[in-house]
């Protein structure tokens, strides 16, 4: 009895099981599994619709495309071995621990980068719109885009570069897989990838929303006298205005889901991320199966393009030329 509830029987070594009735288990794997599946497909067809569809290739597109690459990479590869550490047993191997922990901190950081950029591409947006164009171009977003990548790497490679130089250091039992992060490190991580990026994307969403409200009185108290390109003008605001909305609501979930994570990091002891903070970091993963889902009830273009894609539409020469907004 006391062999099985080891992770490896034959080392006396080996961590203990994390113990579960059957029913638990078969549950669990069930739930974790479908919403694994979920975020995978949803985020791949999210990166297909955007990729093929040149009617999508905008600036707040692309930066979308940015957050559901990352996402489609927690569903691919993070949350499977999420799944396997459900007994609490890690069966990889050091390097691949290490690889593991480097690649959520890198998507955690990069998931934040893009909301930052993504809030301030809709406080152009609304707040200076006659400057938009000129501001927000598809080359400027690429380049952010590519920064805001390479600036996780660093931040990723010098939080864990213990880790990375010697996998495993901080196990104190075979079939573990332990991050350890002092706590400088720990409130440095906390200010940089939390509190300041959060701090400037809800300054920029309060200024978004004052100028949404300024603009729909206008609109309202105008309605009477609207020429036809006055007309025109007020509806690109109102898709400009729709488009902050659903934005925001993204921002908001991701804060819902990550604020958790972020107290845990700074209020466990040593800032160690076990199997005892398994719910916190698959509510954190959670939000990248939420956000498709997000795009696809305020998006007409999503649900179009996806109904293109089941249908293999996409496959027909000139598809991607298809109007879909």
């Amino acid at each position: 009895m006391e062999e099985d509830e080891l992770c490896f029987p034959k080392l006396n070594t080996s961590c203990r099981k994390m113990k579960h009735s059957n029913l638990e288990a078969t549950l669990t794997y069930n739930l974790l599994s479908c919403i694994t599946l979920l975020t995978v497909v949803l985020n791949l067809l999210v990166i297909i619709s955007i990729y093929h569809f040149r009617q999508l290739h905008t600036a707040t597109n692309l930066l979308i495309l940015s957050l559901a690459v990352s996402d489609f990479i927690v569903g691919f590869l993070q949350m499977p071995v999420e799944i396997l550490l459900f007994q609490g047993c890690w069966i990889l191997g050091d390097f691949i621990c290490a690889v593991n922990s480097f690649l959520a901190c890198l998507i955690i950081s990069v998931s934040v980068g893009n909301m930052v950029l993504i809030s301030v591409d809709r406080y152009v947006a609304i707040c200076e719109p006659m400057f938009y164009s000129t501001k927000v171009t598809l080359k400027r977003v690429q380049l952010c885009i590519c920064l805001c990548w390479i600036f996780s790497a660093f931040h990723s490679s010098w939080l864990l570069r213990d880790v990375l130089k010697q996998p495993g250091r901080y196990n104190y039992c075979y079939g573990e897989c332990a991050i350890v992060i002092n706590h400088v490190e720990g409130v440095f991580d906390f200010v940089v990838t939390f509190i300041g990026p959060f701090s400037i994307i809800i300054v920029l969403y309060m200024r978004v929303f004052m100028v949404a409200v300024s603009q729909a009185r206008a609109m309202h108290a105008h309605n009477a006298v609207v020429t036809l390109q006055h007309s025109r003008t007020i509806t690109a605001k109102r898709s400009e205005m729709k488009a902050a909305r659903t934005i925001g609501v993204v921002v908001v979930v991701f804060l819902l889901c990550s604020c958790p994570y972020y107290f845990f990091t700074v209020t466990a002891e040593n800032a160690t991320l076990e199997a005892s903070s398994a719910a916190v970091i698959w509510l954190l993963y959670l939000n990248s199966s939420l956000n498709p889902v997000i795009y696809a009830f305020f998006y007409p273009w999503f649900r179009k393009s996806i109904k293109r894609i089941v249908t293999l539409q996409t496959l027909k020469p000139g598809s991607s030329d298809a109007n879909i907004m």
